[in-house]
């Protein structure tokens, strides 16, 4: 293809450049038209340096489509009265809902036309939807512009005429249980002025009439910035959990499911660093908490004891040096606890069978397909069931979906994700390797390919993220295989930050410890080569919002180990943002990165912040993504990042940016939207890492 035309000379950085404002902080006024002109006019840079790619873009996201079953209908779920399930059409970005009376699959009916109701947005999230118990009315709440500010929506079941009842409210909804012929009560959250759930509200939805209900009562408020408030409910449907927690602590409350107008109970008050969580069989509440153990341990304690300053809570499973508890689902029957090894950054699960006392009368972990793979729990509607589904996936098998039967042991098959075109997961391997950090620490590094390709150095993404402890345990991808077909491989680095080893390698990787992950990175990178798996000059990083943190700051310090790096929705100017406790979530990541009020914080931040760190030199080709209304990452973090490093940009490598003016921290809605952005940045990835030659296109 030609090359590119040149995006300094001429570029909107040169045009819009202001000399009294070298950083570019102009940019976070919104409101001016300055601002969505510099942003049109970088995306129309970008379209017109895309264009050349653009015929990859389409071939990749056809043959996206043709790998992937489009036509997908969910598996049935019964509930109590009804058995439910979506079918999404092979045309549509949404779901359809529906239902028939249990045991009657001949009275079918849709009764929720997700399709229908996005039909119209150009931006559309669910952010929850909620049956009331008696399965009769459906609550849900959307976002319509991508500010993840929700209105909630009520209708009666199957063919009511839905009614918005309050808006500017959090996403998610819980019912209680006290529901009558004529009400029930109905749980949300709301916003205080930075976007944090800072309040917990009931209202009482009158059946014949819900627009008339009486106003919204406030049963909590979170006074602290660094809290959340969120509300769940136990399998046994006996208590309702109001949970408010900052990043490093927890304070639940319980409040009886039948009675929420009652006085909630305090199950533990916060402790600074005190992790808990809590689940519930009759006669017991259960407590996984770090308060001893970084690990974790689980107690328990008699129901009847809840609110008894005196009461003790009884050890079941004492914290271990190489396993994290990581949770517990708790069933009529006993408990499924999932936990964490250490040492093979896996998780397994742990099947329980108790007794009145308490006592074991089975301990069994659940058979892993492979390792490393996920195994997970779907949720499971009914407390006494003795049928668990399973979902399981690895780098080279798609997800799966199985019955495990606890009476006879026998695992059924429900569906398998198909997977069509020429690459199948037959044809792929997936590796382990372990990196040699800065400090000497083994750092996991997950690596997927062709089995055919497996023996020789190949040109390969970098993903990485390593924050608040999310574990990027393995995943399958649709998307992936048109890289991995082309000849790309495919590897994660576990950084510390994240959860992969336990909670130990979350803690060794944030606040004072965080520049163990950028060595993590730089080191997996490096063991990627020195293994023979990737070639040193075709190695490209990806991060998306704090993994944009992870891969900026590496960009800035080491730019000749990559070739490119694509940064999304990327959070870059963490010292300034920081400073600012106005904007949405900055006072509740405190505990997270630090609150620089404290001169040695903002000086530690100020040391890896990448926006703090751009100097004159040649960088790698950058594509960077923000959103508008994204109100996680500011659109102008990315925007300012795109500008200086524009100006400091020493070689030939392109500085990219794209903003969706449309979207939020997610990016686009409907998944055809979403796909076709996904199919833009594969084939940058592919012009970086030297493999977009094709009949349409090849690089330059």
């Amino acid at each position: 293809m030609k090359a590119q035309p040149d995006t300094r000379s001429g570029s909107p950085v040169a045009r819009y450049y202001r000399a009294n404002d070298p950083k570019w902080h102009w940019l976070e006024a919104r409101e001016a038209p300055e601002v969505s002109e510099f942003l049109e006019t970088a995306n129309q840079q970008q379209a017109e340096w895309f264009a050349p790619l653009t015929p990859l873009a389409e071939t990749l996201y056809e043959s996206h489509l043709a790998r992937r079953e489009l036509a997908i209908t969910s598996l049935e779920t019964p509930l109590d009265h009804f058995t439910f399930w979506s079918e999404t059409g092979a045309e549509d970005d949404y779901p359809r809902w529906w239902r028939y009376p249990n045991g009657q699959p001949s009275l079918r009916e849709c009764f929720f036309d997700v399709q229908a109701r996005a039909a119209d947005e150009d931006f559309y999230d669910m952010g929850d939807m909620a049956l009331s118990p008696d399965e009769q009315w459906l609550a849900w709440t959307e976002d319509t512009q991508g500010d993840e500010r929700y209105t909630l929506w009520i209708k009666s079941l199957p063919n009511g005429e839905p009614l918005a009842l309050i808006s500017d409210i959090g996403a998610g909804l819980c019912w209680a249980e006290d529901q009558t012929a004529a009400s029930a009560t109905l749980f949300f959250t709301r916003f205080d002025d930075t976007q944090r759930p800072d309040s917990l509200w009931r209202v009482s939805l009158p059946f014949d009439a819900p627009a008339q209900h009486a106003d919204p009562i406030l049963v909590l408020r979170e006074e602290d910035p660094e809290f959340w408030l969120g509300i769940g409910k136990t399998r046994s449907r006996e208590w309702l959990l109001i949970e408010s927690g900052s990043k490093d602590t927890s304070e639940i409350h319980a409040l009886p499911a039948h009675q929420p107008a009652a006085m909630m109970l305090c199950i533990q008050p916060r402790q600074s660093g005190v992790e808990y969580s809590i689940d519930h069989r009759p006669g017991a509440f259960y407590r996984l908490h770090n308060q001893a153990s970084a690990h974790f341990q689980l107690d328990y304690m008699a129901e009847t004891a809840l609110g008894n300053p005196d009461a003790q809570w009884q050890p079941l499973i004492a914290p271990r040096e190489d396993v994290t508890l990581e949770g517990i689902d708790a069933f009529s029957w006993g408990l499924v606890i999932g936990e964490r090894n250490h040492t093979q950054a896996q998780v397994t699960l742990r099947r329980w069978e108790l007794d009145h006392q308490h006592h074991r009368t089975l301990d069994e972990y659940l058979v892993l397909p492979e390792q490393p793979c996920s195994q997970l729990l779907e949720d499971a509607a009914h407390f006494d069931t003795r049928v668990l589904r399973l979902r399981e996936e690895s780098f080279t098998q798609p997800p799966s979906w199985f019955a495990l039967d606890l009476a006879t042991g026998e695992r059924t098959l429900l569906k398998r994700a198909p997977v069509y075109g020429s690459l199948t997961p037959e044809q792929l391997v997936s590796r382990r390797l372990w990196a040699t950090s800065q400090d000497g620490e083994q750092v996991p590094v997950s690596v997927v390919m062709r089995a055919d390709l497996a023996h020789q150095p190949l040109p390969t993404l970098l993903y990485g993220y390593g924050a608040y402890g999310e574990a990027l345990d393995p995943w399958f991808s649709i998307s992936r295989l048109e890289l991995l077909e082309r000849g790309a491989a495919f590897a994660v680095a576990h950084v510390r930050g994240g959860g992969e080893r336990g909670e130990p390698w979350y803690l060794q990787g944030k606040l004072a410890h965080k520049e163990n992950s950028f060595h993590d990175f730089l080191a997996a990178r490096d063991a990627l080569v020195e293994s023979g798996v990737s070639h040193p000059q075709r190695i490209a990083a990806y991060g998306a919002s704090a993994g944009g943190l992870l891969v900026g700051t590496c960009v800035n310090r080491a730019p000749e180990a990559f070739c490119a790096a694509l940064l999304d929705v990327p959070f870059l100017d963490v010292l300034r943002t920081m400073q600012n406790p106005d904007l949405p979530l900055t006072t509740a990541e405190y505990s997270e990165w630090g609150n620089p009020d404290i001169p040695e914080v903002a000086e530690r931040i100020r040391g890896y912040s990448p926006m703090d760190n751009i100097t004159a030199q040649s960088y790698p080709a950058l594509w960077i993504e923000g959103s508008w209304f994204d109100t996680r990452v500011s659109y102008w973090e990315p925007a300012k990042y795109y500008a200086q490093v524009t100006q400091h940009q020493q070689g030939d490598a392109p500085v990219l940016l794209h903003t969706d003016m449309s979207s939020g921290h997610g990016g686009a809605s409907g998944r055809f939207k979403a796909w076709r952005d996904t199919a833009r940045q594969d084939a940058f990835i592919l012009w970086a890492l030297g493999l977009a030659a094709t009949s349409s296109a090849s690089a330059d």
